[in-house]
């Protein structure tokens, strides 16, 4: 389609098929589905939709002890990740090309012996245009994640505007948010599983700082949406909701669009006015107008670091 000033996005708040990849790009594809039907143009899936977050458990790790039940666990997880690019980004891409939309979505990503938080961006022609590997994992994802990199932190020009995204708590890190602005950010994607009440605040502020679009996805899962033997500490009880969602639209002032959405799923739509982006900026630009880089510059490394490089003698 043409550039379009006012695109429709689609937020999907559900749950994924937990440690299990097929059964999790079942539901993709009916919420993609959905979505479409819905007018979407954009459809922004949570982090680490495929296959699962392991939200209330602990892999078995104390200081100085593993256990081999926890690493059974990890096992599984493993083996429910998605391999970039390969036969599930295939199938992902082949998603978003049947349906026509843009589809930004977390998934597990595995590569070797490490798992990585990633969001993918596939473009409605299905190409996979990118990746995006959370540079900080939180707490106990250390234990489970590895560390992304500066070479993963695009922002694409696509007919809807300029799409990027930044997951759950990096959007705490005030100079990753930087980078992302200085790249023109418009479609600014924030999946994440923080379900809190400060959350939506971080969101107005993200939008009102960045002059963007600010697009939260959370997902919304209860004990039921994992494995029989999966035992969290929030219990055992079908019922219980381990992820409550909050998913939300907020535009470049500050103004929430749509939800917060909790205790349900739900696809939250939004149409954005893009034209809403240089109206805000009259009075701030945090990396032009409002900036003072004689004073305060950023300097981001966007080389690979490889723990590995060879290299032939010359």
């Amino acid at each position: 389609m043409n550039r379009n000033s006012c695109p429709r996005v689609a937020l999907v708040q559900d749950a994924p098929a937990a440690f299990d990849r097929e059964g999790t790009l079942d539901k993709v594809d009916a919420l993609t589905a959905n979505a479409a039907s819905q007018g979407a143009h954009l459809v922004v899936f949570p982090e680490a939709f495929v296959s699962g977050y392991p939200k209330g458990v602990d892999f078995g790790a104390r200081v100085g002890m593993r256990t081999p039940e926890g690493r059974d666990l990890f096992r599984r997880y493993w083996e429910s990740a998605v391999d970039v690019p390969g036969p599930d980004t295939a199938r992902l891409g082949a998603l978003a090309r049947q349906h026509h939309v843009h589809v930004v979505i977390g998934v597990i990503e595995r590569e070797r012996g490490t798992l990585y938080c990633t969001i993918l961006f596939f473009a409605p022609d299905g190409a996979l245009l990118g990746k995006h590997r959370k540079v900080m994992p939180t707490a106990l994802e250390r234990l489970i994640w590895g560390y992304g990199d500066g070479s993963t932190l695009p922002v694409f020009e696509t007919p809807v505007g300029r799409i990027g995204a930044v997951i759950c708590w990096e959007n705490y890190m005030p100079l990753l948010r930087t980078a992302m602005y200085a790249q023109g950010i418009q479609l600014y994607c924030a999946p994440t599983v923080d379900d809190r009440e400060t959350w939506l605040p971080t969101m107005r502020h993200i939008a009102l700082e960045g002059r963007c679009f600010v697009l939260s996805t959370c997902q919304f899962a209860r004990r039921a949406d994992y494995p029989a033997d999966y035992h969290p500490v929030q219990g055992d009880a079908p019922d219980t909701v381990l992820i409550r969602g909050g998913s939300c639209v907020v535009n470049p002032l500050g103004q929430v669009l749509a939800g917060p959405v909790y205790d349900q799923p739900a696809i939250v739509t939004a149409d954005l006015d893009l034209n809403d982006i240089p109206r805000a900026t009259l009075d701030l630009d945090v990396v032009g107008h409002y900036a003072r880089p004689d004073l305060f510059q950023l300097r981001v490394n966007t080389q690979p670091t490889e723990a590995v490089v060879f290299k032939e003698t010359e």
